[in-house]
């Protein structure tokens, strides 16, 4: 039997997506540093230009701290609408291409081009053809990252950022990922990047020279995902059919509640928000979690599974009320709650734009 052929995978990725578009439509913020988000002692930046990032400004920073290290930094309020339109159009483009797109947020995208719609022989080709399309349409700059799997080419596309692509061969894969600090991996977070570099694991060489054994001791369900990175592998395929998992709400108080009157009442604004959503959708899940974070940024999580959908707003109320509650008295501090809905009755189709 023939060998399938290799996959040709693009990974899209926009440059400083929400900050790009606000200098493209106001030239006076064009080469300055530019933070999208509030300005407020609460704030927390959602987006930053690469001017603002020279300076140490890099998205979910507090405001006042973004403020502190550029204090020439512009703070812009977002415009979500505006991004959503845009990346309408950017959606647009890469269905010009291939009809096997899995969007993973409004500014970045995976394209499956190993049949391409345009006929282009090579996915370095294509995805030159793509970045000059939006560029075109839009007149703003994508990078991409181009190799024969999802990981690698998400990886791939932080390479030559901004406005830039980088490919990842077959023949380099497993060589290159050997060369990579293990905190650059996708699935790998900051804390289990610190839990890997106490326990030696640095690159990628080291995490292949990892038994599967010693995976499984230290990194339990994930092991079988780290053993077949580090040797390049990753067999998903891009799915373009997005199921939603789940839906959630949250907020930042404007200072540190202990009260717990105060903080039930924000769960339960929460509660609402995320019950709107599921009356919205006709969609019911059967697991509540609450989510807090502590004045010290520390986060905790509490969820209850239940046999019976959450199918009533003052179900989802009792349930959320019950999971904070579990924290009373809070020993410190709450910043922030939220609370998420998820384990639902029927597949929910995720809406990239709502």
């Amino acid at each position: 039997m023939d060998a399938p052929p290799v996959r040709k995978i693009i990974h899209v990725d926009m440059d400083a997506f929400f900050a790009s578009v606000e200098q493209r439509d106001d030239p006076t913020l064009r080469g300055k540093p530019v933070a999208v988000g509030y300005p407020a002692a609460r704030g927390v930046v959602a987006a930053a230009s690469y001017e603002a990032r020279s300076f140490g400004v890099r998205s979910a920073l507090p405001s006042v701290t973004a403020l502190r290290r550029c204090p020439d930094l512009i703070v812009v309020k977002p415009r979500f609408d505006v991004y959503k339109a845009v990346s309408r159009q950017i959606h647009a483009i890469f269905s010009e291409f291939t009809p096997l797109i899995q969007p993973l947020s409004l500014d970045e995208a995976y394209l499956d081009v190993t049949e391409n719609l345009q006929g282009i022989p090579t996915a370095w080709a294509t995805a030159k053809a793509i970045r000059a399309r939006i560029m075109e349409e839009t007149g703003l700059t994508a990078s991409a990252g181009i190799s024969y799997n999802k990981f690698l080419a998400k990886l791939a596309s932080d390479h030559r950022k901004p406005n830039g692509q980088f490919a990842v061969t077959p023949e380099m894969g497993a060589d290159w990922v050997e060369t990579l600090p293990v905190s650059r991996f996708h699935g790998v977070g900051p804390v289990t990047a610190r839990k890997m570099q106490a326990l030696g694991i640095q690159t990628g060489a080291d995490l292949r020279a990892r038994p599967i054994e010693f995976l499984r001791q230290h990194f339990g369900s994930s092991a079988e995902w780290y053993h077949a990175i580090a040797r390049a592998e990753d067999h998903r395929p891009v799915n373009s059919n997005r199921e939603r998992k789940s839906s959630g709400s949250e907020t930042t108080f404007d200072r540190d509640l202990t009260d717990p009157a105060e903080i039930e009442a924000g769960v339960q604004r929460m509660a609402e928000d995320v019950w709107n959503w599921c009356e919205k959708n006709q969609a019911f899940g059967r697991t509540a979690t609450v989510k807090v974070t502590w004045a010290d940024f520390q986060k905790s999580t509490r969820s209850r599974s239940f046999p019976t959908l959450i199918d009533s707003h003052a179900r989802l109320r009792e349930a959320s009320l019950m999971l904070i509650r579990s924290v009373f008295p809070p020993p410190k501090g709450i910043r922030l709650v939220g609370v998420t809905v998820s384990n639902f009755d029927t597949p929910v189709e995720l809406p990239l734009f709502d």
